[in-house]
């Protein structure tokens, strides 16, 4: 019993140091973004600032068009959820329920493409999206977004529609429904958690990126909002860090937002009393 007790003891230790771990960079963050220049500069950091203002949000959007660059993060992000969705749901039926060697092989071409890096593919993304003419717009950037995310889109997919039963489907067969009606009507209801949680991941994936929206838009109006923060940096490195803290805590909270809204569903269970006994 004190072992069993020890041990539970050791593991909400270790969980609750991983949840201030997880949490310190966005609450120093939030400090930051709320105090003046003075505290800022003073030697001795504090966590919760003595005198709060608000100047530091109206300098960053008096600096930077944060709103537009929002605008443009918010397209590229919603682009390539949806897309990333419609593309993904169908393909990782296929896969998890056709057998052979397409399939295996699909499979394994879905986990190596997640070791490539991203320095490896920007160079033939960006000639071939030159050759497409979709260099410095956000409809390339939502192209880019969709062909990364879609190798995980396609393994996280296939595991729910593992999960869901064939009966179902047999079910529908039986009623006279081809595939295409069954995976509308029959099974893309039961995926829904899968399907939300797949949107989440590509959505945040977009909305988080940076490389490739640095290397692929050249012009400010078409800058998505990760890269345009890197403008409160000066050229000799020196970062305006009130404006800079503000603009980052804003662009955090679409992300944080979005998951709110969508944890239930994610978390529920929606296959409890499919199949009757």
């Amino acid at each position: 019993m004190r072992t069993s007790k020890g041990a539970r003891a050791g593991q909400y230790a270790a969980l609750l140091a991983y949840l201030v771990f997880l949490a310190f960079p966005f609450l120093w963050l939030i400090s930051v973004a709320f105090k003046p220049p003075r505290e800022l500069a003073g030697l001795h950091p504090t966590w919760i600032p003595e005198n709060p203002t608000l100047d530091n949000f109206r300098q960053a959007f008096d600096e930077q068009p944060l709103l537009h660059a929002g605008l443009n993060s918010l397209v590229a992000a919603l682009g390539a959820a949806v897309i990333a969705v419609l593309v993904a749901t169908p393909a990782a039926y296929v896969m998890a329920r056709r057998r052979g060697r397409f399939a295996k092989a699909a499979t394994g071409w879905v986990v190596v493409s997640q070791a490539f890096p991203f320095v490896l593919l920007i160079i033939p993304l960006f000639l071939v999206l030159k050759n497409l003419g979709l260099i410095n717009s956000v409809a390339g950037l939502v192209t880019v977004y969709v062909v990364w995310s879609l190798p995980f889109a396609l393994w996280m997919l296939a595991g729910y529609v593992r999960a869901v039963p064939r009966e179902l489907e047999e079910a529908a067969a039986v009623d006279g429904a081809g595939p295409l009606r069954t995976l509308v009507s029959v099974t893309a209801p039961l995926l829904a958690p899968g399907i939300v949680a797949t949107a989440l991941f590509a959505f945040v994936t977009a909305w988080n990126e940076f490389f490739f929206a640095l290397v692929l838009l050249k012009t400010p109006e078409k800058q998505t909002l990760p890269v345009v923060l890197t403008h409160f940096i000066g050229a000799e490195g020196v970062a305006d860090l009130g404006p800079l803290a503000a603009a980052a805590f804003l662009a955090t909270l679409p992300s944080l937002v979005v998951f709110a809204l969508v944890q239930r569903r994610i978390t529920g269970g929606m296959l409890a009393g499919a199949v009757k006994s």
